[in-house]
Parts: structure tokens; C-alpha cells; sequence
């Protein structure tokens, strides 16, 4: 079994000045933290894979293709391969878990 701790997982994040931390690679889905700053600017492009982000804390808006959508702690968003997507009007510092099925970069 492996298992994680949010605040343990914010803690390498941090120390490690990135905004996304992969903390687990399987051959099916790989899963990381990605933490945004409130006022802050989402730099990512569309992916090669499938993803599913959980809101863990934090208020901002997010755009995914042409939806847009408010998320907040305990949201789920799903956003299919190659469809754009940014984090925006982070109101409030975003703490996500991010699963990328298959991994991240496997493409």
C-alpha cells in the first residue's frame, strides 16, 4: 500500500519551489499536487491525457473549453485530453490533487 498525507505532501511541494509535485506514477494514472497562489496565473497547456482535479482548498474559477465553472473545496472537474483549461480569479490560494490516467507524459 502506499499512502499519503495532504500537509506532508504541501511540505515537499513547497520546499521544492514548483507548482506541481508528482508524487505517484503507476503504468495507469499518475497523481500530484498542484498549488496555485491566490491573484496567481495558471501557465499550463492541454495534455496528452484524461484528468480529474480535486479541489482540496482554496476559491477560483476555472475554464475548460468554453465552460466556465466557480470551484471551491470538494470540487471535481474532469477535462478530456487536448481540451484547453486554465485556473483563474484565484481568489483564495488553490491546493488541487491532480490524476492523469495514463501518466503524465506518457505520450
Amino acid at each position: 500500500m502506499q499512502a499519503f498525507e495532504i500537509n506532508d505532501l504541501r511540505q515537499i511541494q513547497a520546499e521544492r519551489g514548483k507548482l506541481y509535485f508528482e508524487f505517484l506514477r503507476e503504468a495507469s494514472l499518475s497523481l500530484g499536487l498542484y498549488v496555485l497562489p491566490a491573484g496567481g496565473t495558471d501557465p499550463q497547456q492541454p495534455h496528452n491525457e484524461d484528468e480529474v482535479y480535486y479541489v482540496v482548498s482554496g476559491r477560483a474559477l476555472i475554464t475548460v473549453g468554453e465552460e466556465t465553472q466557480a470551484i471551491q473545496p470538494g470540487s471535481t472537474v474532469f477535462v478530456g485530453k487536448h481540451v484547453p483549461h486554465k485556473f483563474h480569479d484565484i481568489s483564495e490560494a488553490l491546493t488541487l490533487l491532480v490524476f492523469f490516467a495514463p501518466p503524465e507524459g506518457s505520450f
